[in-house]
């Protein structure tokens, strides 16, 4: 069963809170219970000497005389050498009889208890898993079911886009046709290109295909999107030192990752600037580096529905950090206004 991020955080929460409930109430009554064994074996002993006290046969206790004066009878007591217990004897006062069980002796039958109760802590302890997975999976069931009509729904729309999205297409076509190039028109296009992307991005993020893995060679994509943006951005130079690597993620998540920062690289670049794709073998990342107009506030360049342009929705970045997250990379960014961005992407986790 695939669990999404939110979903193994949400299950991890919950067990982890059940779980640790359960346990700190198993180890107050088990602490309880143990200290009520050991009572229950000092009496055992105590029970055991005053018997013996009668008929002296103990084979496993030690017997002794003592001065009876200034000792307490009827008392278990320990000390460094074990447990005793004094008891008069029937006529005399001036002597006592003391019975006393060896440290070895006592410390085993203690021993013998702790390990009864480690057992029966061990195997309710399991129990106490199962039941913490059964009640984190039974929690879960409604975010699941929420996140599943959520994203059935998104699906739809984004499906039903197509139809008004290619309507547009084709009558801005029609148009540039009858009326010839018009910054008018093409504006209407680039948007209805940028809700395309969107689109896109969108489809491969809630597809969960980041989970479908395979090897695939970082430069032969890499260079296949590169070619793909130098014939419809003829005003930017493309540069590229990429050397052969094979890395193991998802194809589509990681184009969509690479088609978005490059999207953004020319949309916010200058005309005749350039864009260099660097791929540094020794610390696996891969850098997008363009001399565009900068970022002001890089730490929140990722955050949902942030942008410092008056183009764009805010949200292709947020979307590429959601994939780079799902396929284990790493994603930073430094910027200078007025100078340009890199985007690092740590591949270290995927080679």
């Amino acid at each position: 069963m695939y669990l999404k991020k939110v979903e193994v955080e949400s299950f991890f929460k919950s067990f982890f809170l059940f779980f640790s409930s359960i346990l700190l109430l198993m180890l107050v009554i088990f602490y309880f219970d143990y200290k009520k064994e050991l009572n229950t074996l000092d009496e055992s002993l105590l029970n055991k000497m005053r018997v013996c006290s009668f008929d002296l046969k103990c084979k496993d206790l030690g017997l002794d005389f003592s001065k009876s004066e200034g000792l307490d009878f009827y008392t278990l007591q320990k000390d460094n050498n074990g447990v005793h217990a004094n008891f008069p004897i029937l006529g005399s006062k001036l002597n006592a009889l003391t019975f006393s069980l060896s440290k070895e002796a006592y410390s085993s039958e203690v021993k013998r208890i702790e390990n009864e109760l480690l057992m029966y802590f061990s195997l309710v302890s399991i129990g106490v898993v199962l039941l913490s997975f059964l009640f984190s999976m039974y929690t879960l069931s409604p975010l699941r079911n929420a996140l599943h009509l959520t994203e059935e729904f998104i699906k739809d729309i984004l499906h039903d886009f197509n139809t008004p999205l290619s309507t547009l297409r084709l009558n801005t076509s029609m148009l540039e046709a009858e009326f010839g190039e018009n910054s008018k028109i093409s504006r209407i296009q680039k948007s209805v290109q940028n809700i395309l992307d969107l689109q896109e991005n969108l489809r491969v993020y809630l597809s969960g295909h980041a989970h479908q893995k395979q090897e695939i060679d970082l430069k032969m994509v890499v260079q296949e999107r590169i070619t793909f943006f130098e014939k419809n951005n003829p005003q930017i130079q493309f540069k590229s030192s990429l050397s052969k690597e094979m890395v193991h993620l998802n194809s589509f998540a990681f184009i969509r990752i690479i088609d978005n920062l490059l999207s953004n690289a020319v949309k916010y670049n200058r005309n005749n600037a350039d864009i260099e794709l660097i791929y540094q073998s020794k610390d696996k990342k891969l850098l997008i580096k363009d001399s565009g107009k900068g970022i002001s506030n890089v730490n929140k360049v990722f955050e949902r529905f942030y942008k410092e342009q008056d183009r764009g929705l805010g949200i292709g970045l947020h979307i590429v950090k959601k994939l780079c997250d799902d396929l284990g990379i790493k994603i930073s960014v430094q910027s200078e206004l007025g100078v340009g961005s890199v985007f690092y992407l740590d591949l270290s986790a995927l080679t």
